[in-house]
């Protein structure tokens, strides 16, 4: 029940807002709040404040421009003080996380009466490691010495950019100018260069750590343990939650998620809980573990628990390499098999049909389980070894060289589990009640020659979210402008496994789509399955249309597309274009800015990702060309999967997941031309099977109401 104090503060929190900032109220932003709010109110607890209810799950649609982060923390936060919960927020991209951070939380606080702590959290993997920085701003030292050398001679020489460039950081972490975060770094910092220097669970030592007193990551984790509001990604709160929850994040039963951008939600499930493993480079590794150990031997000792380990790692070595070599031979051939080509770098792809691995290759698979695991348990063992050495527990390794050792063994560790989990998974045999897993070869050419890469990813998230978020969260707000596809929230929540008892909320926009533009399909406009005749009304529309607007966008779903429409484009054309894979997309951003301040027509092309996440308000994006119906091309392994699931299960995999799935990307798209309520414009589609086919209405209907023109 929502307690008349409690309703006094979301209403006064709003109210004094909208006052303060001379706005006017919104209808459907008020109405986020309440329904929030309610959804909230009404989670039964026991004695001890653990929801004893299953209607902890509230799902809002709510377009661009209602104001959803103010909604849901006005709605939340004076809820989550009265019940002592905590609240994460978790964003699908920085860019959100950022606006939320520096703008919308400030603002709030700044203009009502409410009063809470605040937090942006992060991964270890966006902090300096101090330990890591130190041994590469010192080679010749003595402790972890052997470690030292091991390194240089593998993957750690520094070139002097480098140099120059860790010394920097050094010197701005000495003089208490930089945090050690990675996004406050007044320059771009290259991934391989920031890898060295940075760490993940695995690899850090916590406590034992020399370094742990001045680590930025703990400094950051610190304050997260005195806020009331956690800002976080979908990222970090799905890895805190794999690994029991409470990890950097608060315990999930005393907090209340809010999945900001939810549609993102069950894909970034699914990749959390895919492996995969590539059986030359396996054998290659193999190798370099046993080299790493005997590095690590020389400076502990011969009679050390490590040395033991070592002569088990050498004698398992040899087995093991010799059948990850044999399994390499027997999957080979299957490379003959496939015409399946992944369109990003064409690499073949093998697929077993319904997940099912045959016989004879889980028998094959099965004779790499248990060495795997034996290999496991020795590197497990050497890893509590060094955590005693770090402890001052242990006379047969320093506490220096265990602390220099431990991070290293510690990926080694990891590696070898994520390597057993694929012969598990290669091996199991699916509840046919259940959806089933995805299982698949991918054949790559590498710097060791070819290789096959076996992967393993579930179809559907909807399990594994309710394991680790549902059934743990004290509650869930989930929220997007895109979690309705076709009038409805049954693709979420076959996607997403929502808990029964969930609440689903459509909140209208605040956008006169009457007035504010139109779809258009002009006559140019084809069936695109006819490539040749598809791309040339694309050059011809884009040629009639040139510089009748100020900004445009233009989307495609084909990379070769794009780029053999650019080709075809006169020179003096081309040099108006923007087209994603030759800029950054920031830079792009940038430039297209830039030249429509400068009455400069300005003309964008790109993909997938700028179809989402990117704001060009006004005359920056008053036209946004669709080159063709954003279905799915038929690769992914898990998709194709999926679909053979549905049909056996006497589903239409075409209109349960590719039209659900091709709605939610167009209206992705098309939301690119509002974003504010002044803004004016167009959306072009040239595709004709939107007018042409029976699914085409269904997508449509599923668009904003703008108007449809046919010329």
């Amino acid at each position: 029940m929502l307690s008349d104090v409690v309703k006094q503060q979301i209403q006064s929190a709003y109210s004094g807002f909208l006052n303060r900032k001379q706005l006017k109220p919104r209808y459907g932003q008020r109405l986020m709040v309440a329904e929030i709010a309610k959804a909230l109110a009404g989670i039964t607890m026991d004695a001890e404040g653990k929801r004893t209810s299953d209607n902890h799950v509230c799902v809002v649609e709510a377009g661009t421009g209602t104001g959803k982060t103010l909604a849901y923390l006005i709605a939340v936060m004076p809820l989550a003080k009265m019940l002592e919960k905590k609240v994460v927020l978790a964003t699908a991209t920085v860019a959100l996380q950022d606006q939320i951070v520096n703008k919308d939380i400030p603002d709030l606080l700044r203009n009502s009466d409410l009063s809470f702590t605040y937090a942006l959290a992060k991964g270890r993997g966006r902090y300096l490691c101090l330990s890591k920085l130190d041994r590469l701003m010192t080679p010749g030292q003595d402790v972890g010495s052997t470690l030292a050398l091991w390194e240089d001679l593998q993957t750690y020489a520094v070139d002097k950019h480098e140099a120059e460039l860790y010394r920097a950081m050094d010197n701005a972490i000495e003089a208490r100018k930089w945090d050690g975060d990675r996004d406050s770094w007044p320059d771009g910092i290259d991934d391989f260069t920031w890898r060295r220097v940075t760490n993940d669970h695995r690899g850090c030592t916590g406590r034992n750590c020399g370094f742990y007193e001045d680590c930025p990551f703990y400094f950051a984790r610190n304050d997260i343990y005195r806020s009331d509001l956690i800002v976080a990604n979908h990222d970090l709160v799905l890895a805190d939650l794999a690994l029991g929850g409470g990890m950097v994040l608060p315990a999930p039963e005393d907090t209340i998620y809010i999945f900001d951008e939810g549609h993102h939600l069950p894909d970034k499930a699914l990749s959390h809980f895919s492996c995969s493993t590539q059986l030359r480079s396996a054998q290659h590794w193999l190798a370099e573990l046993v080299r790493m150990l005997e590095s690590m031997v020389a400076t502990a000792g011969s009679d050390s628990l490590g040395a033991m380990a070592l002569q088990q790692v050498q004698a398992l070595q040899g087995d093991l390499a010799e059948s990850l070599g044999l399994l390499h031979l027997a999957l080979a051939p299957l490379a003959d098999q496939t015409e399946q080509v992944e369109s990003d770098n064409g690499r073949l792809v093998y697929r077993f049909k319904d997940g099912v691995v045959p016989l004879e290759l889980r028998d094959q698979v099965s004779l790499l389980e248990p060495m795997t695991q034996t290999l496991v348990k020795q590197l497990q063992l050497v890893v509590d070894w060094l955590t005693e050495g770090m402890e001052g527990k242990r006379s047969d390794i320093t506490k220096p060289d265990a602390e220099a050792w431990s991070p290293l063994m510690s990926t080694q560790l990891a590696r070898a589990e994520a390597m057993l989990t694929v012969w598990q998974r290669f091996q199991q045999l699916d509840d046919e009640a259940k959806a089933p897993v995805a299982r698949w070869l991918t054949f790559v050419e590498g710097g060791q020659g070819g290789d096959v890469e076996l992967a393993a990813c579930p179809v559907l998230a909807s399990d594994v979210l309710a394991r680790y978020v549902w059934n743990r969260a004290f509650a869930a707000i989930v929220t997007s402008a895109t979690l309705m596809a076709l009038g409805n929230f049954d693709r979420f929540r076959f996607r997403a496994g929502v808990p029964a008892g969930s609440g689903f909320f459509l909140v209208p926009s605040p956008f006169d789509y009457q007035v504010a533009g139109k779809i258009r399909v002009p006559r140019q406009a084809c069936d695109p399955s006819d490539y040749s005749r598809h791309t040339a009304a694309i050059l011809d529309y884009l040629e009639r249309s040139w510089a009748t607007v100020p900004g445009t966008l233009v989307l495609f779903s084909s990379r070769r597309q794009m780029e053999d429409v650019f080709e075809q484009l006169p020179e003096e054309r081309q040099a108006a274009v923007l087209m994603q894979g030759k800029l950054g997309k920031g830079e792009i951003v940038r430039r297209h800015k830039a030249q429509v301040d400068q009455d400069d027509a300005s003309v964008i092309f790109g993909l997938a990702s700028f179809a989402e996440g990117i704001d060009l308000p006004g005359d920056y994006c008053s036209r946004v060309v669709i080159a063709r119906l954003p279905f799915s091309v038929p690769e992914d392994p898990v998709d194709a999967t999926l679909a053979e699931w549905i049909q056996k299960r006497g589903g239409n995999p075409f209109m349960q997941i590719a039209v659900p799935d091709a709605a939610i990307k167009l209206k992705q798209a098309v939301g690119r031309l509002l974003r504010t309520e002044a803004d004016r414009g167009e959306v072009v589609i040239l595709d004709r099977r939107l007018i042409d086919k029976r699914y085409g209405k269904l997508l449509l209907d599923s668009l904003p109401p703008f108007p449809l023109v046919r010329d």
